[in-house]
C-alpha cells in the first residue's frame, strides 16, 4: 500500500528541487521535442490547496493557450511562506501534485520551494505565462524574462464565486 505522504511516483511530477535530476532531464527532453515541432509551452503556478471549479477552469483555459502545460506547484514550505494561515496548506504537496497531475489539462507538475516561481520560469522558458485575474500583469513573477524572449503573459479572468479562502471559510462555518 502506498503512503499518501510520499511524493507521487508519477512520470509527470517533479518534487521541489528535482528539476536537476533524472525527472528534470526527461522533462527538458520533452520540451526540446515540443520546441522542435514549434509547439508552445504554457506555464502557470499556484498553491492549488483545495481543488475547486475555479482552478479547473483556469487550468483548462491556460492549456488552451498552447500545446503543453506545466503547472508550477508551491511546496508546503512555499505555501507557508505566503502567510495563507497557520493550517495551510490543507493538503500536503504529494496529495496536491497527485490530483493535479491527473487533470487532462495538466501535462507536468513541477514543485518549487521559493515564494514565487521566477527561477522555475527562467529555467523552463515558457512561451506563454498565465496567472488568474487576481494578478495584474505587472505583478506576475516571470513576466520580464518571458516578454524579453517574445513570449506572452496573460492574466485570465477568474470563474466567479470560487476561491480556496472562501471555501475554507464555508467549511469552518465562517462564511
Amino acid at each position: 500500500m502506498r503512503n499518501p505522504g510520499d511524493v507521487p511516483d508519477l512520470p509527470s511530477v517533479i518534487a521541489p528541487g528535482g528539476l536537476a535530476g533524472n525527472a528534470g532531464e526527461r522533462l527538458f527532453r520533452r520540451l526540446a521535442d515540443l520546441r522542435a515541432r514549434s509547439g508552445r509551452l504554457v506555464f502557470t503556478n499556484g498553491c492549488f490547496d483545495l481543488l475547486h471549479p475555479g482552478h479547473v477552469d483556469l487550468l483548462a483555459r491556460a492549456r488552451a493557450e498552447g500545446d503543453f502545460l506545466i503547472l508550477g506547484l508551491n511546496s508546503d514550505l512555499s505555501v507557508r511562506s505566503l502567510n495563507k494561515g497557520a493550517d495551510r496548506p490543507i493538503n500536503p504537496f504529494p496529495v496536491r501534485a497527485f490530483v493535479l497531475a491527473h487533470l487532462a489539462s495538466v501535462d507536468f507538475v513541477v514543485g518549487f520551494d521559493e515564494p514565487d516561481p521566477l527561477n522555475l520560469i527562467v529555467a523552463l522558458e515558457p512561451d506563454v505565462l498565465v496567472k488568474g485575474g487576481d494578478w495584474p500583469r505587472e505583478r506576475i513573477a516571470g513576466r520580464d524574462p518571458v516578454e524579453a524572449r517574445g513570449g506572452r503573459v496573460l492574466s485570465l479572468p477568474l470563474l466567479e464565486n470560487f476561491s480556496t479562502t472562501e471555501l475554507l471559510a464555508r467549511i469552518r462555518g465562517q462564511g
